[in-house]
């Protein structure tokens, strides 16, 4: 089910962080998030742990411990921590019950799943514990998930030390491929030996715990006089002798004394038995209406009413128990020897079909659920069962009625309950459907609105943007210092009267992704392009005091960017000039409909002239760009006076190279 991978993502989450996950989860090939009750393949689960090893360089057992104990602690966030606190009151009844554990969530699952039309069997693994004349314990783990046997001593180790305070130690003392079991399960049996955890004030405690027994003891004898202690002693004889009188010691009487007080009993508990039953065969066979009784032969001695009712072969003293039944659970032979070996297992029949009345015959079968009982004086095995029915559906199914089970089975409240349950489960699996539909949703509404705010930001500064986004009015700001940089293509009118118009638009292309690269490399704003004229400044919109340098990098690396550009005409590399002044500007958002970042100034348009009036393949500095790059590493060489329209005779020069930056540098090549 879904939860177990959803688990596993939790912990990579967690421990190692989204990216690791997300990488574990691509090279794994599988979904992003999980649905509880959603059934997938265990090659999923399989191949996550896979990558997992891998990815984080840690062997598979360590990765499966680790997610075992991990996989406690997340059982227990889920809201399965009563659930399981409540197994037993030791390590040894904590794991003996887990099967029983097992069979109620496949219960609940696999309702769950039939009311959603899906019906898959919950495949759990099962346990057998067996103890040890020195305190250890044999704990056989079986699976038909080879490999993942090392997520035991995690699981068990994590709830021994939290609910037991005891820490374990679980060594691997035998692996097979069993054979007793139908379906070839991985068998593995473990090894456990089991130390308390004492804090220090515990381990005082401990220490003088012998000391202070024996000094309870004495007072306890003190307190009591003679007269008192002779009365509770013929008061406990009285009330004992009727039922079964049994001679006691003097402590056993002291013990007595004390539980009929105030106080508790210290020591374990010792049933008392009559000494013969006192309950007539057809009242236990009315009262317990789903029972079997058989022996070592498998033959039937004894049947409920309502079994012999559902099976009325049962109703033939001495049939075999075997041709009318199968083992479903826990899948062994069916054999007494198998059986006893298995006694502490819930243990699951089910009617076969072939040998059912007629009127069963299109009805699905009737499993019984129960625990197996052995009676050595009668060397026979007592089967006490309920109908193992999940909804009320089930039951109309099979033709059954709440009557046809005993009162006192709480399968009636159970059936009845886990109707009103599945209504509930029904309504949450949908609220989990929708709340991934919305996460998709939502994942995708963040990948579009990625994708417009690039778009955005690829026309607007991004600060501006931002500020237009929140409605707010962006003023304009004035830069005492920035440097402009305009270029344009050399025989462009000439280009396009001799080219189809998607040869210009090709090449105009071409030459401006590589430009936009270029922006981003030397880290300069990109204002506008206008056919083949390209703006670019400096130090706007957020000011820089190396603005020039950047503006003479790019400017260099578009040179060297316009080779790689083929003129459609004459089929040689393109040639484009550039001219770049540092000055004043003024700058602001115009325009509503499409808003746009614009400059304005005297700074614009001495670029654009020395633009237009430079030379093909050079950079044109004006005298201001000039002094802000003459000691800074840069080759640049002096024009002279020249013409400038609309600004009369300007001092001019020419950017031949950067001193200190290789080709690669200036382009951004590794």
């Amino acid at each position: 089910y879904g939860f177990i991978n959803t688990c596993l993502k939790s912990l990579v989450v967690e421990k190692y962080g989204e990216e690791t996950w997300e990488k574990l989860r691509r090279q794994a090939g599988v979904q992003d998030s999980f649905l509880t009750f959603e059934v997938y393949k265990d090659e999923i689960t399989m191949q996550l742990v896979d990558k997992a090893c891998k990815i984080l360089g840690v062997p598979a057992d360590m990765v499966l411990r680790e997610f075992g104990e991990y996989f406690f602690e997340f059982c227990k966030r889920s809201g399965y921590d009563h659930m399981l606190r409540t197994l037993g009151g030791n390590l040894y009844e904590f794991i003996e019950n887990l099967d029983a554990l097992h069979s109620y969530l496949a219960l609940s699952y696999q309702a769950i799943m039939f009311s959603f039309a899906f019906p898959q069997e919950m495949n759990a693994p099962s346990f057998r514990v067996e103890k040890n004349e020195d305190g250890s314990m044999h704990l056989h783990y079986y699976s038909d998930r080879r490999g993942l046997c090392h997520i035991v001593p995690g699981i068990i180790g994590a709830a021994a030390l939290d609910f037991f305070n005891i820490e374990i130690s679980m060594e691997i003392i035998n692996q097979m491929e069993e054979e007793e079991r139908i379906g070839k399960k991985e068998h593995t049996v473990f090894l456990v030996t089991q130390t308390p955890v004492f804090s220090y004030k515990e381990r005082n405690e401990f220490s003088s715990s012998s000391q202070c027994l024996a000094d309870s003891e004495k007072q306890v004898e003190n307190q009591l006089n003679k007269e008192d202690l002779e009365k509770a002693k013929n008061t406990f004889r009285d009330k004992g002798s009727s039922v079964c009188p049994v001679k006691k010691s003097h402590w056993k009487t002291i013990r007595g004394i004390i539980s009929l007080g105030k106080g508790k009993l210290l020591r374990g508990f010792d049933p008392v038995y009559p000494k013969s039953l006192w309950i007539d065969t057809k009242t236990f066979c009315n009262g317990l209406p789903f029972h079997m009784v058989f022996d070592k032969e498998l033959r039937v001695k004894q049947a409920g009413v309502s079994i012999q009712k559902i099976v009325p072969g049962l109703q033939t003293v001495g049939v075999c128990l075997d041709h009318y039944f199968s083992i479903v659970h826990p899948e062994v032979p069916f054999t007494i020897s198998s059986i006893q070996k298995f006694i502490n297992s819930q243990f699951v029949f089910q009617t076969r079909r072939e040998i059912m009345p007629e009127s069963w015959k299109q009805r699905p079968m009737l499993e019984l659920r129960g625990q197996m009982m052995w009676m050595e004086s009668l060397q026979c095995m007592l089967y006490l069962c309920s109908p193992l029915l999940r909804t009320l559906h089930e039951l109309e199914e099979r033709q059954m009625h709440i009557a046809d089970i005993a009162p006192h089975d709480v399968t009636r409240d159970l059936i009845l309950l886990n109707q009103q349950r599945l209504a509930e489960m029904e309504l949450s699996n949908q609220l989990e459907r929708k709340k991934e539909e919305l996460r998709i949703l939502s994942k995708h509404l963040e990948e579009e609105k990625k994708k417009t705010e690039a778009l955005l930001y690829a026309m607007l500064p991004q600060h501006v943007a931002n500020q237009l986004k929140e409605g707010k009015r962006v003023e304009a700001g004035e830069f005492k210092e920035c440097t402009i940089l305009f270029s344009d293509v050399v025989t462009f009118t000439t280009i396009c009267a001799q080219c189809e118009p998607i040869q210009i638009v090709l090449m105009l292309n071409s030459m401006y992704l590589r430009f936009d690269r270029l922006t981003t490399v030397h880290d300069v704003y990109k204002v506008e392009t206008i056919g083949d004229a390209y703006m670019v400044v400096g130090g706007v919109p957020v000011p820089v005091p190396t603005h020039a340098e950047r503006v003479a990098n790019f400017a260099l690396g578009m040179i060297i960017a316009a080779k790689g550009v083929q003129n459609p005409v004459s089929g040689n590399p393109i040639q484009i000039r550039v001219g770049i002044h540092t000055g004043p500007i003024l700058a602001g958002v115009v325009g509503e409909k499409m808003p746009r970042y614009c400059l304005f100034g005297d700074t614009v348009n001495i670029a654009s002239r020395m633009e237009s009036h430079g030379v093909p393949s050079k950079i044109h500095l004006s005298s201001s760009a000039y002094q802000c790059l003459k000691h800074k590493n840069f080759e640049m060489t002096e024009r002279g006076e020249i013409e400038v329209k609309g600004k009369g005779k300007m001092h001019t020069y020419f950017l031949i190279r950067n001193k200190t930056a290789t080709e690669n540098e200036i382009m951004g090549r590794p």
